[in-house]
């Protein structure tokens, strides 16, 4: 029975949500300092990333960015921001924090990413946080796609 004053509502749907934690090696030829500053230089390791670009840069250590992504059938644009959170030059590592929306939707694409060099390459430690449409497509798509798009970066970030 309703009563006056009460508005019955639907439940809200539940908001997807994932977690994918990645570890990529990457060797390179250039000096560890030299890796190192590549790193630190946003304009030149965010358009290393399929699909990212820089839209604007906010400070010496933050930017807007862009990344068009492919999950199965379906591409999602994000938009947000890349900011170096942590940087130690004697241990030559830093972590940067990627904070994303999706484009005309709900979802968001978050991650951690810590870089820590060595003679030869280093390792980029990945933790990412998916929701909405994204995280529907399941954790087996979204770890293939992560996964594949860290690969591809790391192999340009050998290059550079």
């Amino acid at each position: 029975m309703l009563e006056f004053g009460v508005i019955p509502t639907a439940p809200r749907p539940r908001t997807l949500r994932m977690a994918v934690e990645l570890d990529h090696p990457f060797t390179t030829s250039r000096s560890i300092d030299d890796s190192y500053a590549v790193i630190l230089d946003l304009e030149r390791v965010i358009p290393c990333v399929e699909g990212g670009s820089i839209i604007e840069r906010t400070s010496d250590t933050a930017a807007k960015a862009e990344i068009k992504v492919k999950m199965g059938a379906m591409s999602m644009t994000f938009t947000g921001t890349v900011e170096i959170v942590e940087q130690d030059a004697a241990a030559h590592t830093a972590v940067l924090s990627v904070k994303s929306r999706e484009a005309g939707g709900q979802g968001h694409a978050n991650a951690t990413v810590t870089f820590a060099l060595h003679d030869g390459g280093g390792t980029v430690h990945t933790n990412a946080q998916i929701t909405g449409k994204a995280a529907s497509m399941g954790e087996g798509v979204i770890a293939g796609v992560l996964d594949g798009l860290i690969t591809d970066f790391t192999g340009k970030l050998s290059a550079l």
